[in-house]
């Protein structure tokens, strides 16, 4: 381990077994924190808990279907009931789709609201009486930049992560009074599928790359969860209600 400025902290992380919330976890871990990695194929999460215990930290792995509220329930007492508490959640995962805007359907928009927006209710509504017990703590979840910018074929999605970000600013107010902070993170980072593009389409990649201001992709755990790590202590303990945007200069 690196730190131990999470010393004590036990920390929730949906979709942890690859990309974003893979590099959330180790950044947590190597901080101190005992982190439980939920994903719905959980011999990946299971990998990652190898490696945070290689590391000499501690990690417990769970199969989770996010858009599940009975999972996510289940998945938030599990971790309770083998770390005695909860002081922090990570909402990262989510579904997506691609599909322009006149031939979406419902059942588009349907995966991606279950698995983004009520998957993230329901992180947060389960882990709410955990928090306050503890006397506070920290919630992150995700937007997109596919959002905010509104770029073509992304309607399904869009519509989930903005309403994240609604969510997020009303819990924001809502649980202010019990030392609970709720922010957001847009994130441009590298993913199993940004690695896969990058790999066959490289001159593309490149001008993706090249359009960003610091003219690189972020890298998931220092850039991402570097971020994550500093909304869980107190370095940005009077940050709540907003969005980060973590996206190199987009």
């Amino acid at each position: 381990m690196t730190g131990t400025r999470l010393e004590g902290q036990t920390i929730l992380i949906t979709g942890a077994g690859q990309g974003i919330g893979r590099g959330i976890a180790l950044a947590l871990a190597k901080e101190g924190a005992q982190v439980a990695l939920a994903g719905r194929t959980k011999s990946k999460c299971d990998v990652v808990a190898e490696e945070i215990a290689a590391l000499g930290g501690t990690a417990l792995s769970l199969a989770c279907e996010v858009g599940d509220r009975a999972a996510v329930d289940r998945t938030v007492t599990d971790t309770v009931e083998r770390f005695g508490g909860l002081t922090g959640l990570v909402n990262n995962a989510a579904s997506s789709v691609q599909k322009p805007l006149a031939d979406t359907t419902d059942d588009d928009v349907d995966l991606c609201w279950r698995s983004g927006a009520m998957g993230t209710l329901y992180g947060m509504q389960a882990a709410l009486p955990h928090l306050k017990a503890a006397g506070g703590g920290s919630i992150v979840n995700f937007g997109s930049s596919t959002a905010v910018n509104g770029n073509a074929t992304f309607g399904a999605y869009a519509m989930a992560k903005e309403a994240i970000r609604g969510a997020s600013r009303v819990a924001a107010r809502e649980w202010g009074r019990y030392g609970i902070r709720v922010n957001v993170i847009v994130p441009v980072s590298l993913s199993p599928a940004t690695v896969d593009f990058s790999e066959n389409h490289p001159e593309r990649f490149a001008a993706v790359q090249n359009a960003l201001a610091l003219r690189r992709v972020g890298d998931p755990e220092t850039d991402i969860g570097g971020a994550v790590v500093a909304l869980m202590t107190s370095d940005l303990g009077y940050l709540t209600g907003d969005t980060l945007m973590l996206t190199g200069g987009l």
